[in-house]
């Protein structure tokens, strides 16, 4: 019997200097280890605890990191595992496997998007040219294949989102706004798809999932079981499904449980 854990990684098991949310005493605080440096300056983390929950679980299951990040900007995390044998990135665009971008899959996801969807530069277009200087901080396009918008988020007009949104609607792609980011992503590029492929190749008789963002809803849909933290727009928005158990705990408090329920799970902890 194998398992499938497939967890997103930022404010889920790992944690900026920002995100982390300690509320005890200094002298209290769980020792933290960092786990991503970025421009030589440490940039995330997560409890040694949590350090040691993963390694359990990384022996245990099919472990498998699931992110919107970049190829490039997950290889900068180190999490204290081996290299896992699957990883997501680009929100289900690039395959790893070892370590090494599967070509056969990300050609198979651009075949869809340019079946299914309006073309990236499109939508990039229109993202720029109707952004306002005054709350636009940057605007990126991550590995050709969707575009977000850094922004002053207090400044962002709800009109604007709702409009775009509707917009990009009608061309196959969704966009939502996740902290500081305005993502645009096609309708088919989905984490989910990607994890029932490894479920497929791994002959995965189970699949549990982790997450916190609006990106992360269809691999919680996905999943046997899930876990959400009480932070994160999934939380904002009070977002719950069949099988998803949500947790009270916010910032790398959450982190540490989100790792305890799925490793519980794994062991087939009835309690989990």
């Amino acid at each position: 019997m194998t398992t499938l854990v497939a967890s997103d990684l930022d404010r889920t098991l790992i944690y900026s200097a920002a995100a982390l949310g300690l509320t005890v005493p200094d002298a209290e605080a769980p020792r933290l280890l960092c786990v991503e440096v970025y421009e030589g300056r440490p940039l995330s983390y997560l409890t040694e605890t949590a350090a040691g929950l993963l390694a359990e679980l990384a022996r245990e299951t099919l472990f498998v990191p699931t992110t919107t990040r970049t190829s490039q900007q997950y290889r900068r995390i180190r999490l204290p595992v081996p290299t896992p044998g699957y990883a997501i990135c680009a929100n289900g665009g690039h395959l790893l496997v070892d370590g090494v971008a599967d070509e056969d899959w990300n050609r198979s996801v651009r075949r869809r998007l340019d079946t299914e969807c309006a073309p990236l530069a499109e939508v990039s277009a229109r993202l720029r040219t109707t952004a306002d200087p005054a709350w636009l901080l940057k605007e990126r396009v991550a590995e050709d294949l969707f575009a977000y918008l850094v922004v002053d988020r207090a400044e962002l007009p709800a009109s604007w989102l709702k409009s775009t949104a509707a917009w990009a609607g009608e061309r196959g792609w969704t966009v939502s706004l996740q902290g500081r980011k305005v993502y645009a992503v096609p309708r088919p590029l989905t984490k989910s798809a990607a994890m029932r492929e490894v479920a497929r190749r791994a002959g995965a008789t189970a699949a549990l999932a982790a997450g916190d963002s609006l990106l992360d809803a269809d691999l919680l849909l996905a999943a046997d079981h899930a876990w959400r933290p009480g932070h994160g727009e999934l939380a904002e928005e009070g977002w719950t499904a069949p099988g998803l158990t949500v947790l009270p705990e916010r910032g790398v408090a959450a982190g540490e449980e989100i790792l305890r329920r799925l490793l519980a799970a794994a062991r087939g902890d009835s309690g989990s």
